[in-house]
């Protein structure tokens, strides 16, 4: 581990931060503090100037730096898990990253003010933030919140209304609720795909339903099979197709078709636990109708 000499000052409302409860978080964000360059001048390391505020190392370096012991063994984190903890201090703005030759270059953002005296002094003079400060930070706080709310809100309202849309082409096409919840899945499952449906397609694709499957628990097979092995179009239940075809003879799958471009594309092992879930999901909302 790089051990640093001297000392650095921590506000006793790191106790009162969020950033408290989340111990990996707490510990990188803590090990970079109080590691950062102190000097106003900064430091020249191989060749890279590592200015005030910053510190300069490895994620995988960073992985022995923050070993601790638990039952009498050494643990560490991974480095997918610092990896993410880092990420995340990045967009709360306490760090800011930038990729060099010999590692991570990390900055510390308000260093100055973490290790200015200043603030400090004025703390003890006052004794607790005035109430102006209070009140700032609060409006600062419900701003931030209400422009977070805002864009939440719109983002809901693009997918309602998306939802919608589809929602009373399926209700005019069927009234078996099961059969729209298996339609809506497979909506969904085609933009997990990056395959997002246009409208022309569902009208094809409800239309080309009719073709394939006379009953709605056909047609709700159907979705579910193109769904479960990461097809893009819709197909011929395996078993219809096979007794068209004999028992002697290798079974293939019909043409897709819900659009002509819709060839059975592979997925990734991530994207197809998901679709497994999702039909599984689908598979108790079946038997609980």
């Amino acid at each position: 581990m790089i051990v640093m000499k001297g000392a650095f000052q921590t506000s006793r409302e790191i106790f009162e931060n969020p950033i408290w409860q989340d111990v990996v978080k707490f510990r990188i964000f803590f090990f970079i503090v109080g590691n950062a360059v102190f000097a106003e001048e900064g430091v020249t390391v191989s060749g890279i100037q590592v200015g005030r505020g910053q510190f300069l190392r490895s994620y995988r370096n960073l992985i022995k730096d923050l070993e601790y012991i638990e039952n009498r063994s050494i643990k560490k984190y991974s480095l997918s898990v610092i990896s993410k903890k880092i990420e995340q201090l990045v967009k709360e703005e306490r760090l800011k990253i930038e990729d060099t030759e010999l590692g991570t270059l990390f900055t510390v953002v308000n260093y100055a003010e973490y290790q200015g005296f200043d603030r400090y002094k004025k703390e003890s003079e006052n004794g607790e933030r005035t109430e102006k400060e209070q009140r700032e930070n609060g409006v600062r706080t419900e701003k931030e919140r209400s422009e977070n709310n805002n864009n939440n809100v719109n983002k809901d309202k693009n997918d309602k209304n998306v939802k919608k849309k589809d929602n009373t082409a399926f209700e005019e096409y069927t009234s078996n609720p099961t059969l729209i919840e298996s339609l809506e899945s497979f909506v969904e499952y085609r933009k997990k795909i990056k395959k997002p449906m246009t409208d022309t397609a569902i009208k094809l694709l409800l239309g080309n339903l009719d073709k394939l499957a006379d009953d709605d628990s056909n047609k709700i097979a159907i979705l579910n099979q193109s769904i479960l092995n990461g097809w893009q179009g819709i197909f011929a239940l395996k078993e219809n197709s096979k007794a068209r075809q004999g028992a002697n003879k290798p079974y293939k799958p019909d043409i897709p078709i819900v659009e002509s471009t819709a060839d059975a594309q592979p997925v990734s092992d991530e994207e197809m636990a998901e679709l497994m879930k999702l039909a599984e999901e689908m598979k108790r909302s079946k038997q609980n109708v």
